[in-house]
């Protein structure tokens, strides 16, 4: 059985792996201030809620209960208490249920080590990139994950802090850290902060491999690049040798490209079904002289007819942009529409490699916050699934994190415990 702490867990793309690859294991804990990303893991992972055990609470008492967790409404700015108070009461149970049901501890700066387990096997963080994307590096913004920082890439120390305080409560460290973020962290602007991360894992004793890896070449259709890190604690060095052996056999980075699952496979172009057409409809933008540099300057992936490529570009947190992912040609568009669509927040998902029941149960238990809005726009959606993390590469690097504790880890300490016996 792994025991499992995500840290800005989102919509649970880990659990989603381990789940599909029908790895034993148990989510122990998710740290997650964003109240949009962790109701939709919630409702994803745990299916349909039963509020009656929270009947009883008026909106004070939840208000109380849920501002004492750091929480957030945007995930950007700390919780609006004012703007949550206008959410109804029901809307506002459903909130605390799901930060219940996902053992939710909340924003990761209130987490302390003895909020935890004391058995942790995985510890998965991707913290976010905001201040270390090329994106932000255009708008001036160089800060990355520097220590003293104080912005969003910099929630990185704050997983050094909890490992220190593990270490010196002399606590357990977790077998196995798990690291994704933007590749930018490996550029020379941040080199230098990112060897001080390494370096302190070591120090602690853990060996860590690096990957720079392509979701097009782990069966998905997204060309997604992003670095990962797969940490093993190692507490011999017969055990570091072991480890550092199996990663020059097996790196991820050096096996041939898996077959990818055909693009048409993603896409929702039957629009004779109605949610289809529907969601295809909203996801059809207005024809203004920006969207027509759009259609000029992307890639059209579907023509109307068929599939005329068979990958995407990375998915963002916004489909209406440029660059965009790609954008599927769409005839039946009304008057004053564009001549395409983007792809919508359901194929979004799918890109990630959700499955479509996923999507739809959220969709199906959206919430209330207030007359004629509900919590997951279209927009919303599309930024749930940006943030997440391909699916497919997690389950490659967690058949690793498998095959290392079942013949490495495991063995090295059946074998340390016999010869404490004798």
């Amino acid at each position: 059985m792994l025991r499992v702490v995500e840290t800005f867990s989102g919509i649970g793309s880990q659990a989603k792996a381990l789940q599909k690859l029908g790895i034993e294991h148990e989510i122990v804990n998710t740290v997650e201030w964003d109240i949009a990303a962790f109701y939709a893991y919630d409702i994803i992972h745990n299916g349909v809620q039963d509020l009656s055990q929270y009947q009883h609470l008026s909106k004070d008492e939840i208000l109380r209960i849920l501002s004492k967790y750091g929480l957030s409404t945007d995930g950007k700015n700390p919780l609006n208490e004012k703007f949550l108070a206008m959410w109804p009461v029901d809307s506002l149970r459903k909130i605390l249920c799901a930060f219940n049901r996902t053992k939710n501890l909340g924003s990761i700066t209130n987490v302390t080590y003895d909020m935890l387990p004391k058995k942790i096997d995985l510890l998965t963080y991707s913290f976010p990139c905001q201040d270390l994307s090329i994106c932000g590096s255009w708008h001036g913004n160089m800060t990355g994950i520097n220590r003293d920082a104080h912005n969003r890439s910099g929630m990185l120390w704050e997983v050094e802090r909890i490992l220190k305080e593990l270490k010196n409560a002399r606590r357990r460290l977790p077998k196995f850290l798990l690291m994704e973020n933007v590749s930018n962290i490996l550029s020379k602007a941040h080199r230098k902060n990112f060897a001080e991360w390494k370096n302190f894992l070591e120090e602690l004793g853990y060996y860590n491999q690096v990957y720079t890896l392509n979701a097009s070449n782990f069966g998905s259709p997204q060309k997604r690049v992003r670095t990962y890190m797969l940490s093993v604690f190692c507490s011999s060095k017969t055990k570091k040798q072991k480890v550092e052996k199996y990663f020059i056999e097996h790196n991820l980075e050096e096996q041939p490209p898996l077959p990818r699952t055909p693009l048409i496979n993603y896409l929702r172009v039957n629009y004779n079904i109605p949610k289809y057409k529907s969601e295809a409809d909203i996801s059809n933008t207005n024809d203004t002289p920006s969207r027509r540099k759009i259609f000029r300057d992307n890639d059209i992936v579907y023509n109307g007819i068929r599939c005329i490529s068979d990958t995407v570009n990375t998915l963002t947190t916004k489909q209406d942009r440029h660059p965009t992912a790609g954008i599927v040609l769409y005839p039946q568009h009304a008057v004053g529409k564009s001549e395409y669509r983007n792809f919508t927040p359901r194929e979004c998902f799918l890109f990630m490699g959700f499955d479509e029941e996923d999507y739809e149960i959220l969709s199906q238990n959206n919430v209330q916050i207030k007359k004629n809005q509900l919590l997951y726009s279209k927009e919303r959606c599309e930024k749930l699934a940006g943030n997440s993390i391909v699916v497919e590469v997690l389950m490659a690097i967690f058949r690793q994190v498998d095959e290392i504790d079942k013949t490495i880890i495991s063995i090295h300490q059946n074998h340390y415990k016999k010869k404490k016996v004798k």
